[in-house]
């Protein structure tokens, strides 16, 4: 009897690990890709005061970025 539950429970393990191991591994793998996507701002310095600002968040005018508006005027 115990001899029959060890069994069933070494192939529902074999079962898991061939089916939902590899679909783990893809998720974790995706989810380095994300935060390698995230890494990869650019940054630009203000010409006015000096302070690196990312180009998301940049106010662009004339071909520059500003870190703000105080910076802009």
């Amino acid at each position: 009897m115990i001899f029959k539950i060890l069994a069933v429970m070494a192939v529902l393990f074999l079962v898991y690990i061939v089916f939902f191991k590899k679909n783990r591994e893809e998720s974790l793998k995706n989810k380095r890709d994300d935060k390698y996507k995230e890494i990869t701002d650019t940054l630009e310095e203000c010409p006015k005061c000096g302070t690196f600002v990312s180009k998301d968040e940049a106010i662009l005018s004339n071909g520059k970025y500003f870190c703000s508006r105080e910076c802009l005027k």
